[in-house]
């Protein structure tokens, strides 16, 4: 176990009480989750899909403004319009094209494995159904090369059908004359599900000919893919050059709503929990969070980057000797940002990279030769739960073991159940996407997280800060006076 030596000086970087940065809250904890972003990208018009959030990241906007002058009575002038703008007049008869993220994982006989992905997007296309839009449905699935039979559209129309409570149409193209005359034929409240956008290169490419292709079929567009919003792709961005409005669908809004807006006005404390097996991979999320944040957990194989870097022993755990003065100087940021930093002061090691691996737990600075770290403690477990308890809201992204292996995803599992817990006392809790997302459903506390992200790359992107090009190309929402 580890010593209380050592708990001091692996566990927290001192913050520095006096940064200019922000105001502090009095009583930091020590650990938490969470992602942040500018707050230029926030979207309030969500409220037909999520009131209540819209309302919650409304009101912080207003305290956040007052006394500030009359240029902050407007919130946020890049916020993007919604399809829940649209009034029933711009919908009914409408033919709309919706780029949707139905990427689902299939097993050897063309089985869904896990529908989440389709079932994030009913919300819009019921919506769009409703007030008599006729629906023209378009995503990709896999990573084809021309056209390939295993990654065709087909095997989600029975899903598709049962969620809408209609049979859904399906094309055997997503352009073309065959294509054009399904879409005349198309009812209101119909919806056709196009073929696999991608068994054109001319998607990838973001050709404009194929995009206005694309467009052609439809009279506006929505985009409702947040797993592929950070591609700049002929269906998530060239087809709104063409088509006119272009706005964001309620999964879409949601997504910045919490990824960004929830983020940029955080409750207090406001915590983060990364995880994942490099340094490397995070950079920007680390960077960027340290900006926002009030307690930074670091966990993963990324940790003995950080280990190494403050001259322990790691054994043959992963570490990116080429970021080891990344590491100091991410730890050093952290101090002048008064963000309170923690790493795990146990690990759990092993012989060998293996399920059956030889296990033991030691202090992190005791780590031997010859083993390896590949989940944290539970003195870690203890110390990061105890510090999560004092957040109001978290963001959590990447593990902090190799949960496949079921020996070491105990610390994953243990973030996982007391984020769950949290959530059921009103904190924030907001899962970005990736493995964090695979842990949450494992544990089986998925439904009580305040919000689940559906992208991978996207949400690590924009918590970096970045903008996204399927972002970037929808129609700006009127500015909302407050």
């Amino acid at each position: 176990m580890a010593s209380a030596a050592a708990r001091t000086s692996l566990s927290l970087i001192p913050t520095t009480s006096s940064s200019p940065s922000r105001a502090r809250s009095p009583s930091l904890p020590t650990t938490g989750l969470f992602f942040c972003s500018p707050l230029r990208r926030v979207g309030l018009s969500a409220a037909a899909a999520d009131p209540l959030l819209t309302l919650h990241v409304g009101s912080n906007f207003r305290s956040l403004n007052k006394g500030r002058g009359k240029a902050s009575r407007w919130v946020v002038c890049m916020a993007k319009k919604s399809v829940g703008d649209l009034t029933a007049s711009d919908l009914k008869g409408k033919k709309v094209f919706v780029r949707a993220d139905l990427n689902v994982p299939l097993d050897d006989t063309q089985k869904i494995t896990d529908d989440t992905r389709i079932r994030a997007a009913v919300p819009t296309i019921k919506h769009l159904m409703a007030n008599g839009a006729k629906v023209i449905l378009s995503s990709h699935l896999g990573r084809p090369k021309g056209v390939t039979p295993k990654f065709s559209l087909a095997p989600l129309v029975p899903r598709l059908s049962e969620l809408l409570g209609i049979q859904v149409v399906k094309a055997d193209d997503c352009i073309g004359p065959e294509v054009e005359k399904l879409v005349a034929s198309l009812p209101e409240g119909g919806v056709l599900l196009l073929e696999n956008v991608r068994f054109y290169k001319e998607e990838e490419k973001n050709e404009p000919e194929f995009a206005k292709k694309l467009a052609s079929l439809a009279d506006l567009y929505v985009n409702d893919a947040f797993g592929t919003a950070h591609r700049a792709h002929a269906s998530t961005e060239g087809v709104t050059k063409f088509l006119k409005p272009s706005v964001a669908g309620f999964l879409l809004q949601k997504e910045l709503d919490y990824l960004v807006g929830a983020v940029s006005s955080p409750k207090r404390p406001f915590a983060a929990i990364v995880g994942g097996s490099k340094v490397s991979s995070k950079i920007g999320v680390i960077e960027s969070l340290l900006e926002k944040c009030d307690i930074l957990l670091l966990g993963g194989g990324m940790i003995f980057t950080f280990y190494k870097a403050q001259g322990l022993s790691v054994g043959s755990s992963l570490v990116e000797e080429d970021k080891l003065g990344l590491a100091t100087s991410l730890l050093e940021k952290a101090k002048v940002k008064g963000v309170s930093i923690m790493l795990p002061t146990d690990v759990v090691i092993a012989d060998k990279f293996a399920p059956d691996a030889n296990s033991k737990i030691v202090p992190a600075s005791a780590i031997p030769d010859g083993w390896m770290g590949l989940d944290i403690g539970p003195d870690s477990i203890k110390t990061f739960n105890d510090a999560l308890e004092t957040t109001k809201t978290v963001i959590w992204n990447g593990p902090m073991g190799v949960f496949e292996f079921e020996k070491f995803a105990q610390g994953t599992e243990a973030v996982a159940k007391k984020l769950a817990e949290l959530s059921g006392k009103g904190v924030t809790t907001i899962i970005g996407g990736g493995d964090s997302v695979a842990a949450v459903e494992k544990v089986g506390v998925a439904e009580v997280m305040s919000h689940i992200s559906t992208g991978g790359g996207a949400s690590l992107e924009l918590l970096e800060g970045k903008q996204l090009p399927g972002v970037l190309a929808l129609d700006e929402a009127t500015p909302v006076p407050v």
